[in-house]
């Protein structure tokens, strides 16, 4: 089970911000060096993640939300190299959840 909330604040500070704040650690926003899309790495729970801005080019769901003008996060946890979550203008939706 993730934190959602301290995802929503990454999501955030991603977004927003040159770098991520959380618990009192700092890590640095950087941009991809291809599509130049704002990424973190960041740690939660003992766990290390990847937080990566939605390509618009994308043909998914995701990229056509971010080319509605939507903020969308994508996180993954880098040990797995899967995706575990996506933040849609700030409210997180864990992969393989299901909502009520």
């Amino acid at each position: 089970m993730l934190d959602t909330a301290m995802l929503e604040s990454v999501a955030s500070q991603l977004m927003t911000g040159k770098q991520i704040t959380l618990q009192g650690q700092s890590w640095p926003v950087t941009r991809t060096s291809s599509q130049r899309l704002k990424t973190a790495r960041f740690s939660m729970k003992g766990r290390e993640y990847q937080a990566i801005e939605q390509n618009r080019l994308k043909p998914s769901r995701w990229g056509q939300l971010a080319r509605e003008g939507h903020q969308v996060v994508q996180f993954r946890d880098i040990q797995t190299n899967k995706y575990v979550a996506v933040a849609i203008d700030g409210k997180v939706q864990e992969y393989g959840q299901r909502n009520a």
